[in-house]
């Protein structure tokens, strides 16, 4: 897959100029409602499946089938983040006018981390070609061991990165504002905004680890594996605020998307024997994230009282 620099360019300037869209939209501080939310989300998935149209067109059905399975993968293990940041956001009882620049930030430096993973996966694939059979053992771990770990409740107190991080950068004890830092008695100080941006960044680190051997798992093109992902992460602020009070419905979600970890893994694993056709990758994750959301919503729909 020839991909030209000026390509490469344009979807940098236009993530660029997206995020900078938000930013500005977002400037002043502000409750984000349900129906906002609703109208950012539908702006990032629009666009994601756009560009996708976009690479089917310029590139073939394969490269656009890989694209719209890597960002299906991407979204879906997303939707899992959103879980650790309602967490995050509790614990720190951050308040919900502030919540948007934490993830405005934390989505801008997925977006740098990611990139480097990719760069830095892509050279090792090109010049190891075993590293792929280490990511599908890696993929098949994430998912046992997130489905092992479904209920598990993440204690952040014990967390060992704020640990280090309050022992090392002094901290006030309230929020001011949506600063990060404060001047106090001649000197920076962090607030508590500053600590939640810390998790934040850390917890999509961690996510990295399965997002991006999953996408590696679909193809190896870094055009489609990078794409994919930046797209589908732009609209995780979106998501979160669409969500965040309903992740309680979705109690089987975690069991769907450790079957799509283990699906991809398995994939990789026999790349050298059977290489999976993209439209059943594509077929098989979309179908184990629908039985997911369509057997949570069926399991903690609303029951009638009182009924006759």
């Amino acid at each position: 897959m020839d991909v030209p620099f000026w390509l490469w360019a344009a979807v940098l300037g236009l993530i660029l100029a997206m995020l900078a869209v938000d930013l500005i939209a977002h400037r002043r501080a502000h409750v984000v409602g349900v129906r906002e939310a609703a109208v950012w989300t539908a702006v990032w998935v629009s666009l994601g499946l756009a560009f996708g149209g976009v690479v089917w067109w310029m590139y073939g059905p394969t490269a656009g089938g890989e694209y719209f399975a890597g960002y299906l993968i991407e979204k879906s293990l997303a939707v899992d983040n959103v879980f650790v940041f309602a967490l995050i956001f509790g614990y720190f009882a951050v308040p919900r006018m502030y919540q948007h620049r934490v993830l405005f930030y934390g989505v801008l430096g997925a977006l740098v981390f990611r990139a480097i993973f990719i760069a830095g996966g892509a050279a090792l694939i090109d010049r190891f070609h075993w590293v792929l059979y280490v990511f599908g053992a890696i993929l098949l771990y994430s998912g046992w061991r997130m489905l092992r770990h479904r209920n598990h409740e993440m204690d952040l107190s014990a967390n060992p990165v704020l640990r280090l991080a309050r022992r090392l950068i002094p901290t006030t004890e309230e929020y001011d504002g949506q600063k990060f830092w404060v001047r106090r008695a001649g000197r920076w100080v962090a607030t508590p905004l500053f600590m939640v941006l810390v998790l934040v960044e850390t917890s999509d680190i961690i996510f990295a680890v399965d997002s991006i051997p999953a996408i590696f798992a679909i193809t190896q093109e870094p055009f489609l594996v990078f794409t994919s992902n930046a797209f589908a992460i732009l609209g995780l602020r979106a998501m979160y605020f669409l969500l965040a009070d309903l992740m309680h419905r979705f109690v089987y979600l975690k069991a769907g998307l450790a079957a799509i970890l283990i699906l991809v893994g398995v994939k990789m694993l026999l790349i050298d024997i059977w290489k999976v056709p993209i439209a059943v990758s594509l077929a098989a994750i979309a179908a184990c994230l629908i039985v997911a959301v369509t057997a949570s919503l069926h399991a903690t729909r609303p029951t009638r009282t009182g009924s006759r």
